[in-house]
């Protein structure tokens, strides 16, 4: 539907032990997403390298982007994506803390994909590499690398300066330029209320895993009643977190005032609902107020 619509880009997370998110291996899910559809870029948004070789992920995206030329991104991200205790379950080896070389891991992946090899190294052809964060860290290394980078608003509202920051000091390799995404929650209905009353189960879902407890994405109205009991309103729920919920005309506003503090070339949609039906429509709805068009 997606592809129908008009989007550019189709990227999925990875995540581990997490009830409410269904993914947890980006580079199983590219290929089938990539086959069934023939315009959309699909890609990982992104892949927690510090779980794996370089090496292996350079391979596996490699022929991924030799099966479907010019439509692969790779999406590269420093979290664990998970708890600290799965975190360790993924380590293959669990009798030391992995070290915390993630900028050497960026750095080995991009010269084997950029054909400098190393030992073993088959590499096919080469998938764009996007730099995911949502702090100032990443920042600074998808500018020093000269790479695109993706903020994840979701998490952190406040990234805008970091989005800046990294136009600002951004160091061009092999004729690179400085390219921006924003990632962000919206909801979008017929009308205010009914985009409000969808959100109200993706902010259920949040303030359990905030509090330890990771849950499938409730009903409406089990989180309905749920979110009554916090005593704020639930617009502000989970606090410290950018939901933008509503009709179209509002959506659209929203997501280009966001755009525009970012300074972002593009603007990515994050939209989890219960019902599978009410998440189509969402995407329907925004891609109808932007006036996307497969052409």
């Amino acid at each position: 539907m997606a592809d129908n619509l008009g989007y550019t880009r189709f990227w999925l997370a990875e995540h581990h032990g997490a009830a409410s998110l269904a993914c947890a291996s980006p580079e199983v899910m590219i290929g089938p997403v990539a086959l069934a559809t023939s315009r959309l870029r699909v890609g990982s948004g992104g892949v927690m390298l510090p779980h794996y070789s370089p090496l292996k992920v350079a391979e596996s995206f490699s022929m991924l982007e030799g099966l479907f030329p010019g439509r692969i991104d790779l999406g590269l991200g420093r979290a664990a994506g998970t708890s600290a205790r799965i975190a360790h379950a993924l380590q293959r080896d669990r009798r030391y803390s992995p070290p915390d070389d993630f900028p050497d891991q960026l750095d080995e992946l991009a010269g084997l994909l950029e054909g400098h090899g190393g030992p073993g190294a088959t590499i096919f052809a080469q998938p764009a590499i996007w730099l995911l964060g949502s702090s100032e860290q990443s920042a600074i290394w998808a500018a020093e690398r000269g790479l695109p980078y993706a903020f994840a608003d979701f998490i952190n509202p406040e990234g805008a300066e970091y989005a800046r920051w990294y136009r600002r000091n951004f160091v061009s390799r092999g004729g690179s330029v400085p390219r921006v995404i924003v990632a962000v929650s919206a909801i979008c209905a017929d009308t205010d209320a009914e985009a409000m009353q969808l959100s109200l189960s993706q902010r259920m879902a949040l303030l359990m895993l905030f509090r330890g407890r990771t849950i499938p994405i409730p009903p409406v109205a089990r989180a309905a009643e749920f979110l009554k009991g916090e005593g704020m309103p639930p617009e502000v729920l989970p606090v410290g977190r950018r939901m933008i919920t509503g009709s179209p005309v509002r959506v659209k506003a929203a997501i280009e005032k966001v755009a525009t503090d970012y300074g972002a070339d593009e603007a990515l949609v994050v939209c989890n609902t219960h019902e599978h039906s009410a998440r189509r429509r969402s995407i329907e709805l925004i891609a109808m107020a932007f006036g996307l068009s497969p052409q």
